[in-house]
């Protein structure tokens, strides 16, 4: 019997993460995050609140924030909606810890391999943000997170330092082309 031939691959098809730098940006696709969705059932939002916040240090965020205690991330996604981010080494099964800490009070869905992430630093990402999307990215503040159109995709921008440091997210199923948007952008401005 031969040896299976199955190896994973990252979002952009390659066998480590992409990680380029044009000009003063770098954007580097980020694949070790885990990802969860959560959900609170009706009626049930205060007790999922008290129920994560050792988790976060902290009530999960408001309409347009983010934040982040210990390893975990949480971004608001919609009303009583959040994704959960983590270390993905530190938590394989990230999603089966929330549903095993939140029960009953929340829906939580695994969401790690339909997106990718790309993390993109540099001086003054600004120029570069303004090619891409019509937020006033200008005002964004660490903590900062709201979802976006990029190119027509449903995206999520998360601000982790004003200006110089943001995190995307992306459908996983169009990583190519939103890759080849933020390369275009980060040379329009090299």
């Amino acid at each position: 019997m031969s040896d299976p031939l199955l190896a994973p691959l990252t979002a952009l098809g390659m066998n480590a993460p992409m990680i380029e730098t044009i000009g003063g940006v770098t954007i580097g696709e980020n694949t070790s995050l885990a990802i969860a969705s959560l959900s609170a059932r009706k009626g049930k939002d205060q007790e999922l609140r008290a129920l994560i916040q050792p988790v976060l240090g902290d009530s999960l965020p408001q309409p347009g924030h983010a934040i982040g205690a210990r390893d975990v991330t949480a971004v608001w996604t919609g009303v009583d909606q959040w994704f959960l981010m983590a270390p993905l080494p530190e938590h394989p099964d990230f999603a089966a810890e929330i549903k095993a800490l939140v029960a009953d009070t929340a829906s939580v869905t695994e969401q790690t391999d339909g997106w990718v992430v790309f993390d993109i630093t540099g001086a003054n990402l600004i120029p570069l943000l303004e090619r891409l999307c019509s937020l006033d990215t200008k005002a964004m503040m660490a903590g900062d997170a709201t979802r976006c159109l990029i190119e027509h995709l449903g995206c999520l921008i998360l601000c982790r330092e004003s200006a110089r440091s943001f995190t995307l997210l992306g459908p996983r199923s169009s990583a190519a082309s939103l890759h080849h948007t933020l390369v275009t952008a980060a040379r329009s401005i090299a």
